[in-house]
């Protein structure tokens, strides 16, 4: 299977506007944003629990990286919040579920095969930093390597952010409205630029809170690959 594949085009898709799409589990639910491979695959997906559902015990071969974005994921590892950024890497593994219910942003096998990190952080509870570029504009980072860079800005009304991306990025709105090169984003639009673009956003009239990450996009191609060979 291949939902917006073509990793070397700009792609924008107001998650929200999408149905949701029954997976393998009874009570959990789909939003696609792209995907290369059959049930295992390279992806990035909204998940929608219901309150009381669970997905089997499982092995992340390729790492897991998720936002929850309403509710509280679980697992064995903890209840995670809204807020919460996890990323659980290759051969990791849990059982995950929500008795309350909740919905998350996940990215599946996009890891860098030897990395081990865990990361478990609420971003509802770490100080953002005024930016040294942009007015109106702080920034959180939550995870940096030699791969990729992801953040947590958040905008005041009308603040303007812009990116030079030279290996792509990923954007997704965690609150508020932005314009971004023309189109509107509103809460929960996903946008994924190649490489050699840029980001170049202007928050709405209240302001908006965005889930950036840079520096990847040179890696996806060989991911994808990997992806399809693996399904």
């Amino acid at each position: 299977m291949k939902i917006n594949a073509e990793f070397d085009k700009r792609v924008v898709v107001h998650s929200e506007d999408l149905e949701w799409i029954a997976s393998p589990m009874a009570g959990v639910f789909r939003r696609p944003l792209d995907r290369v491979g059959g049930e295992v695959a390279r992806a990035t997906t909204i998940v929608k629990y219901d309150a009381g559902s669970h997905f089997s015990p499982h092995v992340h071969t390729g790492g897991e990286e998720f936002i929850v974005l309403d509710g509280v994921f679980q697992d064995e590892h903890g209840d995670f919040p809204v807020g919460s950024y996890i990323r659980n890497p290759p051969q990791s593994s849990h059982t995950p579920g929500s008795e309350p219910g909740c919905v998350i942003f996940v990215k599946l096998w996009q890891f860098d095969m030897e990395d081990r990190t865990h990361v478990r952080l609420n971003m509802n509870h770490m100080g953002p930093v005024p930016h040294k570029n942009f007015d109106g504009v702080s920034v959180t980072p939550l995870y940096t390597d030699d791969y990729e860079e992801v953040s947590l800005f958040t905008l005041e009304p009308n603040a303007i952010l812009t990116l030079d991306t030279e290996n792509g990025a990923e954007l997704l709105v965690l609150e508020g409205e932005a314009e971004e090169s023309g189109d509107a984003l509103k809460k929960h639009s996903w946008l994924r630029t190649p490489q050699g673009g840029n980001i170049n956003a202007r928050a709405g009239a209240n302001g908006a809170r965005l889930w950036i990450k840079t520096g990847h996009m040179n890696r996806v191609h060989a991911e994808a690959e990997r992806a399809l060979n693996a399904s």
